[in-house]
């Protein structure tokens, strides 16, 4: 544990992963700090261009075809 004001940002950096680590495992740790990533692009505009323009019925009528 960093009780050193003095500590670098990087000494603080890897003393917080360490601690993650142990106390999530690698893959909680890794679920962690993906929580943190701000991603890249628009995902509004790519979320149109890969479903297209859908309205609410064909969302229900997709909905109800699945339930049945």
């Amino acid at each position: 544990m960093i009780q050193d004001q003095a500590a670098t940002p990087n000494q603080i950096r890897k003393a917080g992963i360490d601690a993650l680590s142990k106390t999530l495992g690698p893959v909680g740790m890794t679920r962690f700090l993906q929580q943190f990533d701000p991603g890249k692009g628009d995902y509004t505009k790519e979320r149109e261009q890969w479903l297209g323009r859908i309205s609410i019925e064909q969302v229900a009528k997709e909905v109800q075809r699945e339930k049945e």
